[in-house]
């Protein structure tokens, strides 16, 4: 247990490394039991990562049918004047998940479950908060919000926003036993799935959040929304303490605009600043966390390695396939 970060050359690398650490944990996984829980994300970075497990499911690589999993959020306020066009929407998570990996096995997994996000409609979100400012409040300290809906509150909207949406994700993850291995991205300001900067990491398993302007404005520059107007203003979430609870968490990141976090992240002390150095927190307590970089956004973490060393941090730059025994058998 502990942190293990590791370093591959590009993108299609940091791909292919991630997807034989995750397909040798499942095969583990497996042997062990008759199913595993994974936890995905999506995402630019996992999208390599998918593309890869889909092909070796496909040629029997693992048991794919014997796959759950739970994915870590979705837009509440995507066009679509009912649930099930909102969850088709070409940017919503479910469907990225159908188009990025699902649609691609050949053997289905068990089940699959994206939050109900596409269930709340927005207008009514935001007309019962105007309606009933007693029911809830806001946590965070900076632009993203978690808004915390209180227990028995007024508005039977929000009650059954709490009660079922979001309370009851975390119990269907629970009822199954919790995550085997958990897949995350990162955000430009070190957020893990829509846990924004500033929310603490403390009391909320999954989340209601009020999305900050930094995520908004980097979904529009990488192509997902033409504009501001068109992106959703809020999302429902797993929160890092949530997220930090599966046995074992692997992070992907690549790219220039990963750089600062992924550095602060391990060389920092934990801050709900940057919401992913919780991982540290989680590896203290005997998580197992696993970094697969490319050479960009790892550049931070290769320069402090005499620090990392310090506090028993391995990192290595790794080529493909030759991955290290204990990054796949940690």
């Amino acid at each position: 247990m502990g942190i293990e970060i590791l370093v591959a050359e590009d993108f299609a690398s940091m791909s292919e490394v991630a997807a034989e650490i995750a397909k040798e944990k499942i095969r583990q996984i497996l042997k062990q039991k008759q199913e595993i829980v994974l936890g995905l994300a999506t995402g630019n970075s996992p999208t390599g990562l998918y593309k890869h497990l889909a092909k070796a499911a496909n040629q029997g690589g693992f048991d794919s049918t014997r796959c759950r999993s739970f994915n870590l959020d979705e837009y509440v306020g995507l066009p679509g004047e009912n649930a099930q066009l909102r969850m088709m929407h070409p940017e919503s998570y479910a469907y990225f998940m159908i188009q990025e990996f699902f649609g691609l096995l050949k053997g289905k997994f068990i089940e699959t479950n994206v939050p109900c996000g596409a269930l709340i409609e927005q207008k009514k979100l935001i007309a019962e908060l105007k309606a009933n400012p007693q029911d809830w409040e806001e946590k965070g300290s900076d632009k993203g919000k978690s808004i915390v809906i209180r227990s028995n509150p007024v508005s039977a909207y929000l009650g059954w926003i709490k009660k079922e949406v979001l309370d009851g994700y975390a119990r269907k993850i629970k009822k199954t036993g919790g995550v085997d291995l958990q897949i995350i991205g990162v955000g430009g300001r070190g957020h893990v799935a829509f846990h924004e900067s500033g929310i603490p990491f403390k009391g909320g398993n999954v989340l209601l959040v009020k999305l900050d302007d930094n995520t908004v404005v980097n979904a529009v520059t990488d192509g997902h929304f033409a504009t501001r107007k068109d992106y959703p203003q809020y999302a429902v979430s797993m929160g890092a303490e949530l997220v930090y609870k599966a046995k074992t968490v692997m992070l992907l990141a690549n790219g220039e605009r990963k750089l600062e976090p992924i550095t602060r992240s391990i060389l920092d002390k934990p801050s709900a600043e940057i919401p992913i150095s919780y991982g540290q927190i989680y590896s203290e307590r005997g998580g197992n966390l696993i970094y697969v970089l490319d050479r960009i956004a790892g550049r931070g973490l290769l320069a402090g390695r005499q620090a990392l060393k310090a506090r028993g941090i391995r990192i290595r730059e790794v080529d493909v396939p030759a991955l290290t025994e204990t990054a796949l058998t940690a």
